[in-house]
């Protein structure tokens, strides 16, 4: 009993860390539909877009791509290098996630995305399977619902509403960042130093766009490791 009570507990959890991603993630995902009807992909295909990949960044360069006509082969490499970061997120949380049963593992990996992996990393407490799953799971339903839902809207809504859904992802992003850089200075630290790396690489053209936020991840984490001591310590909940 006391372990089902604490499942329960943690699904809880899940749920409502969720809650930011799901209103986030649902305008952005109506607009991946709206976009997918006007680039003339079907519903079957759109909704297995969100389904399969799951990756909102790749999932609007792989529309412009297909868009211009480039080939499968080349949007899946560009792809590939886009989500090059989930390998370095992924084996940041895989520290954190050793007393998890593997048989869960697979799911809770193709959950990871920029906001999953902002609210874990930063979170204080010990990441559970069920905490992890249900927060994977309202957010994976947000994001697929709203495709599907994007897409039947197709041109009912006003095209000034077909522009505004586009800065939800950007509002997760505030929403998730600003009380962690409230209440922790090395956090503030490393948003304003991978935000600088980012708008030099991209300004001078040091490398190409793709590679453009890989490296400032990569450089900014370098950076974390060096100067800041981790004083971060699992709390059972």
């Amino acid at each position: 009993m006391e372990t089902e009570n604490r499942i329960s507990a943690h699904l809880k959890e899940g749920f409502i860390s969720a809650l930011p991603l799901m209103l986030g993630y649902f305008p952005v995902a109506m607009s991946f539909g709206l976009l997918s009807k006007t680039t003339d992909i079907s519903f079957r295909d759109s909704s297995l877009f969100s389904l399969l990949v799951f990756a909102g960044a790749s999932q609007f360069m792989a529309l412009d791509l297909i868009k211009t006509g480039v080939a499968a082969g080349n949007i899946i490499l560009a792809t590939f290098l886009l989500n090059l970061r989930h390998l370095m997120m992924s084996a940041s949380l895989s520290l954190r996630l050793r007393e998890i049963k593997k048989h869960w593992l697979i799911f809770i990996a193709f959950g990871i995305t920029d906001e999953f992996f902002s609210i874990t990393s930063l979170s204080n407490r010990k990441l559970t399977a069920p905490f992890l799953l249900a927060l994977h799971g309202a957010s994976y339903c947000s994001w697929v619902f709203g495709t599907m839902a994007g897409y039947l809207a197709g041109a009912v809504l006003p095209m000034t509403v077909q522009s505004s859904l586009g800065i939800g992802l950007y509002a997760t992003f505030a929403a998730l960042l600003v009380p962690e850089i409230k209440k922790s200075q090395p956090v503030l630290f490393l948003s304003i130093v991978s935000a600088m790396i980012y708008i030099i690489i991209d300004y001078f053209k040091i490398i190409s766009p793709s590679w453009s936020l890989i490296t400032a991840i990569i450089v900014a984490s370098a950076i974390g490791v060096l100067c800041i001591k981790d004083d971060v310590k699992e709390v059972e909940v």
